[in-house]
């Protein structure tokens, strides 16, 4: 389903603040693969998300998504292919609209827009059905502003709308990171769920080893903008933090480092 080749990204090439944030990236994701990416702050998580998406230009190397090369395509061009969700839960979502008004939007995403009425009866009653699935009570207050609801409703409601139109690929980039521990659990519950019953390829950075070890089916770690360790499924099951410390020590030659991921 993705294929990434010897992704190359440097910031500010050629001056003092020169930043080699990937390195030659290469990755392999099948259709239905859950991959879970962990590493320490610029390691080149979430700037592998934004090439994928195409947020800016990669110098070199080539993007495949489901047999089409988008390495030349603008962000706009690659948002037919994917779903995202970021680490803010303001992000994402019209705080100023209803519920279901950011769901059709979601749906529309990508397709010719009509001047039709905004959304019809048979719309509305599948965004009910849909709500329902995150079992947050929303399928009640679908006329509510999303500014109303809270961090993880409106999170659990970010990711209904990213893969409300089954997008060839899912990125969530850290999106739990900001909730609280109970919510955030909850919205992994849902992220499992959605995952899964609709059969999506997706890839989640998370700054959280056991969240990282305990979803998804695949687990990479990324350390100066390349990928050292790709676990596959049946290691990932018996996989523990101090198994993935090790792991990370031995690939890279160092101590892991990272507070926030050693706290969490």
């Amino acid at each position: 389903m993705l294929h990434l080749n010897n992704i190359k990204k440097t910031f500010n090439p050629d001056t003092i603040n020169e930043k080699v944030a990937l390195a030659g990236v290469d990755l392999h994701l099948n259709e239905g693969d859950f991959v879970t990416i962990i590493g320490g702050n610029g390691a080149g998580k979430s700037t592998t998300l934004n090439a994928i998406a195409g947020v800016w230009p990669v110098d070199g190397g080539s993007i495949v998504l489901d047999g089409i090369d988008v390495t030349g395509l603008p962000e706009h061009k690659r948002a037919k292919y994917l779903g995202r969700v970021f680490q803010d839960p303001m992000t994402g979502t019209a705080a100023t609209m209803q519920i279901d008004e950011n769901l059709a939007l979601a749906a529309r995403r990508g397709k010719s827009r009509g001047l039709g009425w905004g959304i019809h009866a048979k719309e509305r009653k599948r965004y009910k059905e849909l709500l329902k699935i995150l079992d947050l009570g929303l399928e009640d207050r679908m006329t509510s502003k999303v500014g109303l609801l809270s961090g993880g409703q409106r999170q659990a409601l970010t990711l209904l709308m990213a893969t409300l139109e089954h997008p060839k690929l899912l990125l969530l980039d850290e999106h739990t990171a900001a909730l609280d521990p109970k919510t955030a659990a909850k919205v992994l519950e849902i992220t499992d769920r959605i995952i899964a019953e609709n059969n999506l390829t997706a890839m989640m950075v998370t700054h959280n080893m056991r969240d990282a070890i305990n979803h998804g089916n695949r687990l990479v770690m990324m350390h100066e903008g390349r990928v050292i360790v790709d676990i596959g499924a049946e290691e990932k099951k018996k996989l523990t933090v101090e198994d993935l410390l090790q792991k990370f020590e031995e690939v890279s030659g160092e101590e892991f480092a990272n507070d926030r991921m050693m706290l969490s």
